[in-house]
């Protein structure tokens, strides 16, 4: 592939971003949630609804294009679009509005999620049983789960354990490695008002005694469980000039698995030659290739932590440490306000809200206004990633 066949770099923007209040009970409707997020983006941005013309949602997201369309008076639709599997979505739902916008089939678009993830579908629960409506049925949909689920691998946790562990073995990272990052995140989400977490400190000793789930995370590496939405809008640079707020420019998308995919939704990772292996690590190349920057070229970080351990296997896919030290690159302090690399400076999945991934990339656009509750000085450029292992995006936000 050459580079001239990649040629987004800059030409779109992020110029509006909006969000609903993160709880356990919102009391309303994942389409109430949609509009009152994306209506704020919108406004955000100095537009109506009648300035949109596109929409891209996550394939988990139960709100649909017409029904946004019908909560916020979209009356111009000319594009809508859906990418995931779910978590890994967030990214890859800004590279379509991004590819619509360059196609010409859009010139502004809305790209949300929604969800209530506490009071309703609950994704730490087991998937078999959630989605067959509690009948404890044979099979995995037609993919490889159901080679996974009548054994007891139906939750998402006992998976990232498996990753745990097999990086402790293999590269002597430990429980206080990955406490690390549960505190420094927890420490974002003191000063963020908006986070879940925001009055709740965190010690070592605290992180220690909360109880054990899926051997070796405990309740402090799992994310929370959130209702809430958040929402961007997208558009091309040139038109972002006219935007009220400071211009965020998009300045590389990338989309990627594994040569070893394997069909499901993440337990089918497990059959693949090397467990830690995974696709981040070839989004990074090509994001790197794309934006043409480097990992030394990143001011901020906003990583996908559904679990402190995807934190550490980011650290290292996306060439901030080597491979095998991610555990002691956190534990350095390299990932707090200070050190080389700050992350998620909201709070992330695990201190502010669980929005599959969509609350990192308003960080991101934060950062990059100058925004930020917890403000990297002088920040210019924001990676920000989306969830793995099966497959996963990631992209790189830069100041204007």
């Amino acid at each position: 592939m050459t580079d001239t066949e990649h040629h987004h770099r800059d030409t779109c923007a992020i110029i509006g971003i909006g969000a609903t209040e993160f709880s356990k009970t919102s009391g309303r409707s994942v389409a109430a949630l949609a509009a009152e997020a994306s209506l704020a983006a919108i406004a955000d941005a100095g537009l109506t609804a009648a300035d949109i013309d596109g929409v891209v949602r996550s394939d988990y997201d139960t709100v649909h294009h017409s029904d946004i369309g019908q909560w916020l008076g979209l009356t111009n639709l000319t594009f809508w679009g859906a990418t995931g599997t779910g978590g890994a979505s967030p990214c890859g739902m800004i590279g379509q509005a991004v590819a619509a916008i360059m196609s010409g089939q859009a010139d502004n678009v809305l790209v949300y999620r929604a969800l209530n993830g506490r009071s309703g579908l609950r994704f730490g629960k087991g998937t078999a049983i959630q989605q067959s409506g509690g009948a404890r049925r044979v099979g995995g949909d037609g993919t490889l789960d159901e080679f996974f689920l009548p054994f007891g691998m139906m939750a998402p946790g006992q998976l990232y354990a498996m990753y745990a562990r097999r990086h402790m073995l293999e590269y002597g990272s430990t429980a206080d490695d990955l406490a690390s990052i549960a505190m420094t995140v927890r420490k974002r989400a003191n000063t963020n008002p908006a986070a879940m977490m925001a009055d709740r400190t965190m010690s070592l000793t605290d992180y220690h005694q909360s109880r054990m789930i899926a051997d070796p995370l405990r309740l402090f590496d799992y994310c929370l469980e959130s209702d809430g939405a958040c929402a961007v809008v997208v558009t091309a640079a040139d038109r972002a000039a006219d935007s009220p707020q400071p211009v965020v420019l998009i300045r590389a998308v990338s989309q990627g698995t594994v040569p070893e995919m394997q069909g499901g939704k993440v337990f089918p990772a497990l059959m693949r030659p090397d467990l830690l292996t995974n696709p981040s690590r070839s989004v990074a190349r090509e994001l790197y290739r794309r934006a043409r920057l480097g990992p030394a070229d990143v001011d901020v970080a906003q990583l996908y932590d559904c679990f402190t351990i995807t934190v550490l296997l980011q650290l290292e896919d996306y060439g901030f440490c080597a491979t095998g030290d991610g555990g002691a690159f956190a534990s350095s302090g390299a990932i707090d306000m200070a050190g080389s690399i700050p992350i998620n400076t909201a709070g992330g999945n695990l201190s502010e809200a669980y929005i599959h991934g969509m609350n990192h990339i308003l960080e991101g656009v934060r950062q990059m206004r100058g925004q930020s509750t917890s403000q990297v000085p002088s920040a210019q450029t924001c990676l920000v990633t989306s969830g793995a292992p099966a497959m996963t995006s990631a992209m790189i936000l830069r100041a204007a």
